[in-house]
């Protein structure tokens, strides 16, 4: 959508200038015109403006010395250079000067607005990812790492920033890379002891004997290989926080020790008698459920019930697709720095792809499909060539296309049409799990096995009917719009 979009026009050609205002004003943009170089610029610092159109050969300053002045104005302001000498180097030149696109004359209309919008897309991701991460660092620094704008985020930021003042235990919840830890963090970066140690415990990695050194620390001679006196990580994070990173993992022996020292607040070193004294709060975090471990008898209930004062759960990305914009593009400027790659986007069809996959690794794999995305790319755009094949196998959903019959569309049935194939889509997508198909089209679970038994989805299914053949929203026969 462009409509509202602010459009800067640069040319000399009078009729150029107006060909594009038409087109873009016809669009819904907010469009502002300059003759020369000179005369954008002024207007650009008179106003702000969500996308440039620059003409390369100009009289005065060219259209590459105003690409440079304006993204010094602004450094995020996509500029779209337009020029009817074509060429393969002047392209490469103006990407590398930070161009967004390159357009050769005579253009096709369609042309210009795929780049147009594509740019005002960036530029909104852009500004939301930076509004956002200041509203977060104004409540809490630490969650300027967190990136999200869903409704679910939103009350996970909520809820951290409401519990991280206090010295409460919590357990954070969450599949495999959702950011536990970057949670975790957040919520001591967040509390009075933010200035004082924030340690890490990887609480599977160890034996139990060695876990427990690492823990309360050991006295010289406690056991073979102990030549010194060593302070464990709970003194290290005294008057700080202590995170438990996959707190199910931690031995059944070992949790009779941790859970003392919740309670009474004092450990002993292994090998010695004398009480020690500890102020550290404790998180932790767990990718799989302890009430399962606690059932079967590898997790004390009472830790369980001591770790479970305040929880917070971090939803799966395939449950917050409406993030997966601003995470691409924030890991996008993380590794194009890194990689001296700056200016980087992803194309309309890379993004959906991205958007319609069910990321099984969460954030994690994003950034890690992100990250060789930036290393392999060429050009400075990055599009479906450049993501992996598992993340392709799964295709964007598109809009049934409906074709006209002479009497015309029934509204009802297209709808009826519409829903039936977006259920049965979703369906497939979670491999039939209704509760989870609801969560994916944020319906009731009720209310979606009330529309499976409306249109006949699962009977159909098992008749090995392909989907849309037959059944409500889907019969063929001559006054039923078909996708």
């Amino acid at each position: 959508m462009l409509r509202d979009t602010s459009v800067l026009i640069v040319d000399d050609e009078e009729v150029m200038r107006e060909v594009l205002q038409t087109l873009l004003v016809r669009e819904g943009c907010r469009v502002s015109t300059a003759v020369t170089g000179n005369e954008g610029l002024e207007l650009a610092r008179r106003g702000r403006f969500d996308v440039a159109i620059v003409d390369v050969m100009m009289p005065g300053i060219g259209g590459i010395e105003t690409l440079d002045r304006l993204r010094r104005l602004d450094k995020d302001l996509p500029v779209i250079l337009i020029t009817a000498y074509a060429s393969l180097e002047n392209a490469i030149a103006a990407m590398k000067r930070g161009a967004f696109d390159y357009i050769t004359k005579p253009f096709k209309n369609e042309e210009v607005l795929v780049v147009v919008r594509n740019a005002a897309e960036k530029r909104r991701l852009v500004t939301e990812n930076r509004t956002l991460r200041e509203s977060l660092r104004a409540q809490n620094h630490g969650l300027r790492d967190i990136i999200g704008r869903s409704p679910r985020m939103r009350q996970v930021f909520d809820l951290i920033t409401q519990a991280a003042v206090s010295r409460t235990t919590i357990l954070v919840e969450g599949e495999s890379g959702t950011g536990k830890e970057l949670a975790a963090r957040a919520l001591h970066a967040g509390s009075p002891r933010a200035d004082r140690p924030f340690v890490t415990v990887n609480s599977g990695s160890l034996p139990p004997d060695l876990l427990e050194s690492n823990l309360f620390g050991h006295l010289k001679g406690a056991f073979t290989g102990a030549v010194a006196a060593k302070k464990g990580l709970f003194e290290l994070a005294d008057k700080g926080t202590i995170f438990f990173d996959e707190i199910g993992s931690v031995p059944v022996e070992t949790q009779a020790k941790l859970l003392r020292v919740m309670q009474e607040r004092e450990f002993m070193r292994l090998g010695g008698v004398e009480t020690k004294k500890v102020d550290a709060r404790i998180i932790a975090a767990t990718n799989i459920d302890l009430r399962q471990l606690v059932a079967a008898g590898k997790f004390r209930d009472d830790l369980y019930y001591r770790l479970h004062v305040i929880k917070v759960e971090l939803p799966p990305l395939r449950e917050r697709r409406e993030d997966i914009p601003l995470l691409a593009q924030h890991f996008l400027e993380k590794y194009g720095v890194e990689n001296d790659k700056r200016n980087l986007e992803l194309t309309a069809e890379a993004l959906d792809f991205m958007e319609a996959y069910d990321w099984p690794g969460n954030v994690r794999e994003l950034e890690n499909v992100i990250e060789r995305a930036v290393v392999l790319a060429t050009g400075s755009r990055i599009g479906p060539d450049l993501i992996p094949d598992a993340v392709r196998t799964q295709r964007p959903f598109q809009m049934p296309q409906f074709v006209m019959p002479p009497e015309g569309l029934s509204l009802k049935d297209v709808v009826a049409a519409f829903e039936s194939q977006l259920i049965e889509r979703t369906l497939a997508a979670t491999g039939g799990v209704q509760k989870r198909a609801a969560e994916m089209l944020q319906v009731k679970p009720t209310t979606l096995n009330e529309m499976i038994k409306r249109y006949d989805i699962l009977p159909r299914r098992k008749r090995g009917l392909a989907p849309g053949s037959g059944g409500a929203g889907g019969a063929a026969d001559p006054g039923t719009p078909r996708a």
